[in-house]
């Protein structure tokens, strides 16, 4: 071996590589790669495992998780949490190991969050084929069932050579880096490769920083932005996920007080604004407040920021109702920009704020116009104190849950969902301290995100409390890393909701005439519908045993006070709630959602449905 290069496995040497890589943005620097979540088996014990051991903790942290789905959803939370500048690993076997990542690559990729992937595969040579898990095809000997991550993946490669490696981790690395490319990254790494030696440039293993650009908007862009705003009698801003992972959230309130302009939140951008800044104007959608509903009908223009105008937040296409409604978007992707016949902006969210402000200098919207969001704004806090209200002697509705948790909260915790019935509660009444408090996984809405996300969270920002708001059928999905949480000392809080079922998707399915079918957690009757009493599973005395300290509440004043206890305690806390299913106190939906409903049925809830279906659809609009 010559004095440049260095005899390493390739499991090692892309450990070595991982552990000197950074990503800088405004002079502050970032390890690429945190650590690595693993689970072992025999196709990356001795390849990966090796490697990782060798390295040590100091070179590379390891996290041993239960779930390979639930590994790559605390990878995503932590991501988020460090506004993309910082991503982990995720080390799987063969087989079903590395299948199970596809559900957490999907919603990294969806959501645009970094997360390295690196999946065990079969043997590059085939010499003992067929392996144990081993999908074998007829006639495409080098599928493997790791080509399911190539369509959700943001870049994706096989390493079946030593060499091979070099070009792909740098492309891997350039893609977690990029702004406008990231999402989940795939090398994966047949088992017989991962131990094979190579000599390996020293150079390779050399620190190096990838830039975390800010790109600014061209000039010609900016100027018919500027006449499009000034022009514009009633604009409307829509902060998405962008504007948090910009770090753009005073350049964002900058511009509003120079301009007036009131800003509504996608799930990913609320807490952009404070929630008691004059101009803000809760969620916006299907899940919006009313009055972010009722500006965004008669806006002339709208300003999408960071935002990917997913289908609740247009309410399938039929919340813009100004006829002559505009649209102009700021977003890092042209992709996402040029969505609904949009004037673009491709640039930073924080740079093109910026930008704006300044060259919007001296205008303002009409006092008429910011004294009516206001009032708007006034009419929903009294929505919000309404549904938070409650007696300490009641067993609490789950907007109950969230009023006496809001009650309980400082300025700095974080509030994870992403799924059921609890998102859209959220959306319309969670009053966001912070840009950091807010955190739906809302891209993909996956159930089981919500605890892993949590921890994935409280590794990237120790200190801070962490809630992990989860109902019963989410907690049932995938309460697993409840035990790494207890094996860590990671002090997460989970409250945990009990509703026999999946409220949401009963709701959804009266509302579309379904009739609620399926979507209870009751014993079957004796028409064989699941009708019966409800079952006698006791989810507290499950996430006892996995370790966790367990505080049971049945009132309003006993939730309190476990929720006050939860957040003083060192420990990983659950606190644990049945909720009144009987009364509702959350307010109603402000927009439409499109769900298809049976066009022909013999059913009468869904010839009823369908009837309703039929009016909603008449308001969509194509906006070209």
């Amino acid at each position: 071996m010559s004095s440049s290069t260095v005899r390493l496995t390739v499991a090692q040497a892309l450990v070595r590589f991982l552990s000197v890589q950074y990503t800088e943005r405004d002079g502050a620097r970032h390890r690429l790669i945190a650590g690595t979540w693993g689970i072992f088996g025999h196709g990356n014990v001795a390849g990966v495992g090796q490697a990782l051991l060798e390295a040590g903790e100091e070179a590379m942290p390891f996290h041993q998780g239960r779930n390979e789905q639930s590994m790559v959803h605390a990878a995503v939370g932590h991501a988020r949490q460090l506004n993309r500048l910082s991503a982990q690993a995720v080390t799987t076997s063969i087989g079903p190991g590395a299948t199970n990542l596809v559900t957490g690559a999907a919603l990294a990729t969806i959501n645009r969050l970094p997360v390295l992937l690196l999946p065990g595969d079969y043997f590059a040579s085939h010499a003992p084929d067929p392996l144990l898990q081993q999908l074998e095809h007829p006639t495409e000997a080098d599928v493997s069932v790791n080509d399911t991550l190539r369509p959700v993946s943001r870049y994706f490669d096989r390493i079946t050579r030593p060499e091979a490696l070099i070009p792909s981790a740098l492309h891997a690395m350039r893609v977690l880096a990029d702004p406008a490319e990231t999402g989940a990254v795939t090398l994966a790494l047949p088992q017989d490769v991962q131990a094979e030696a190579y000599d390996w440039p020293e150079a390779f293993f050399a620190e190096r920083v990838w830039p975390v650009r800010r790109p600014a908007p061209d000039p010609a862009e900016l100027t018919a932005a500027v006449e499009a705003i000034r022009s514009a009698r009633r604009p409307l801003l829509v902060a998405g996920g962008g504007v948090h992972h910009s770090e753009a959230e005073d350049a964002l309130r900058a511009f509003v007080e120079a301009t007036g302009i009131p800003v509504a939140s996608t799930q990913a951008g609320k807490g952009s604004l404070r929630f008691d800044h004059p101009a803000d104007l809760g969620a916006i959608g299907h899940t919006g407040t009313a009055v972010s509903d009722d500006l965004a009908r008669t806006a002339d223009l709208v300003i999408g920021v960071g935002t990917r105008y997913t289908d609740f937040t247009t309410a399938s296409g039929t919340l813009f109702q100004h006829p002559d409604v505009r649209f102009l978007n700021v977003n890092i992707t042209g992709f996402d920009a040029h969505k609904l016949s949009a004037r673009t902006l491709v640039c930073d969210a924080r740079s093109g704020l910026t930008a704006l402000t300044e060259a919007l200098s001296g205008h303002r919207v009409d006092a008429a116009y910011e004294a009516e969001y206001r009032a708007g704004r006034e009419r929903w806090d009294a929505v919000v104190e309404a549904a938070y209200r409650a007696d300490d002697t009641a067993v609490p509705t789950q907007t109950q849950v969230l009023g006496a948790l809001d009650a309980v909260v400082g300025d700095d915790d974080v509030v994870i969902n992403a799924a059921g019935s609890l998102p859209g509660d959220l959306h319309k009444l969670w009053r966001a301290r912070s840009p950091r408090q807010y955190h739906l996984e809302y891209g993909y809405s996956c159930m089981g995100y919500e605890i892993p996300a949590a921890i994935g969270v409280q590794q990237a920002a120790p200190g801070t409390p962490v809630w992990a708001l989860v109902g019963d059928g989410t907690y049932l999905m995938m309460p697993t890393e409840m035990v790494t949480a207890v094996q860590e000392g990671l002090p997460v809080n989970v409250v945990l909701i009990q509703n026999h079922g999946y409220a949401s998707i009963g709701g959804l399915s009266a509302e579309t005439g379904g009739e609620r079918f399926g979507t209870a957690y009751r014993y079957r009757a004796a028409d064989g519908s699941f009708t019966g009493a409800p079952l006698p599973v006791d989810l507290a005395a499950n996430a006892a045993s996995l370790g966790m300290e367990v505080l049971r509440a049945k009132t309003v004043g006993e939730l309190r006070e476990a929720l006050a206890a939860a957040r003083a305690s060192d420990r990983p806390t659950c606190v644990y709630v049945e909720t009144d299913t009987a009364r509702s106190t959350a307010p109603g939906a402000e927009a439409w959602w499109d769900v298809p409903v049976a066009e022909v049925a013999g059913r009468e809830a869904a010839v009823e449905a369908r009837e309703r279906y039929d009016r909603q659809v008449t308001a969509r609009r194509h906006h070209l």
